[in-house]
């Protein structure tokens, strides 16, 4: 089995092969975001989560009392499509979902991105896991990732991506999560959160799995 881990490092060696410079400017400002503690107002184990409401691509409402109510919720904040760091991630949960499933829990997937139907009611169906929207990172920090992204890394996916952020997230173009998942319980309170500033670096999705499985055999025990 190849770990999501191996997939990200892979990445982050090819990116300091092919652009040294870059990869250091990115150290860099990890370094200061760790140095200043950024994440660390997430929402901690034994904390009620913020309920929500956000659109799914079809711009469906889809709110959080609603899918506690099937069972344990796995919620991934992410950066968007656009992120590879993001997409390395978002596969490996894919092939790792029936297990999800398997444990009675519910995976959702939010980012900034706004829905603009550009997705088929097959393609999401497809998806195996809900995606929803959070233009304007209200929800990213009321759970204490939203993060203001430095002008270096703005300027880098600008110039070097030519990615319009404002108009992928609807006017939102400085404002990102941090890469951050949290696994909540039927009663809405955190069970087990991952939270890293360094959005190379992402929760594995075998961690998920015995977080959730940890869960199951605590509420058996109860």
């Amino acid at each position: 089995m190849q770990y999501l881990r191996d997939l990200t490092n892979a990445k982050i060696e090819s990116g300091r092969k092919a652009n040294p410079e870059f990869m250091k400017g990115v150290d860099e400002i990890i370094h200061q975001a760790k140095v200043f503690q950024q994440g660390s107002d997430a929402i901690k184990i034994g904390q009620k989560a913020p309920s929500f409401e956000l659109p799914n691509p079809e711009g469906k409402l889809i709110s959080l009392d609603t899918l506690i109510q099937e069972g344990p919720l796995v919620i991934t904040f992410y950066r968007g499509h656009w992120c590879p760091y993001c997409n390395l991630q978002l596969r490996a949960l894919q092939t790792r979902l029936d297990k999800i499933h398997s444990l009675g829990a519910t995976l959702v997937a939010i980012s900034p991105q706004v829905p603009d139907g550009s997705m088929t009611k097959d393609e999401i169906s497809n998806m195996g896991f809900v995606v929803l929207s959070d233009q304007d990172a209200k929800i990213a920090t009321q759970y204490g990732v939203a993060w203001k992204v430095p002008t270096f890394l703005q300027e880098h996916m600008r110039v070097d991506r030519k990615l319009d952020l404002e108009k992928i997230n609807n006017g939102n173009a400085n404002i990102l999560p941090i890469p951050a998942t949290f696994i909540l319980g039927r009663d809405g309170v955190v069970a087990w959160n991952y939270v890293n500033v360094d959005y190379r670096t992402r929760s594995e999705p075998d961690d998920i799995i015995q977080a959730l499985q940890n869960l199951l055999s605590i509420n058996l025990d109860v």
